[in-house]
């Protein structure tokens, strides 16, 4: 066994071994479980997850949810709700955002 005093170089890192730790769940059980936990706290089923991306706590994902129901369903109440999950998926906090008519697009007002 040879002993020398020099670092052997370390094999660089792809992006891949970056991103996540070995315990976080996947995307589709990232939404699924934002939704499940939010539809608990507010009961209310969200409507659709329009944005999530995975963070060095977890995931953080955009969750549209019907706050009131109107006739016609263009002049129902939405709202977006931003949601922080740790790797695993267990919700760790949710803050409601911007509220918006259903027949709204986009724009400055409903985007953070």
């Amino acid at each position: 066994m040879k002993i020398t005093n020099e670092r052997e170089p370390r094999a660089a890192k792809s992006p891949r071994e970056h991103e996540a730790p070995a315990n976080r769940v996947s995307a589709t059980e990232a939404l699924r479980s934002a939704a499940e936990q939010l539809t608990e706290l507010l009961g209310r089923r969200p409507e659709s997850v329009s944005a999530l991306k995975p963070t060095d706590e977890g995931w953080e994902a955009r969750v549209e949810v019907v706050e009131v129901e109107r006739i016609p369903e263009t002049t129902s109440v939405m709202a977006s709700y931003q949601v922080l999950l740790d790797p695993a998926g267990q919700l760790l906090a949710y803050e409601r955002g911007n509220r918006y008519t259903r027949a709204q697009t986009g724009g400055a007002d409903r985007d953070r």
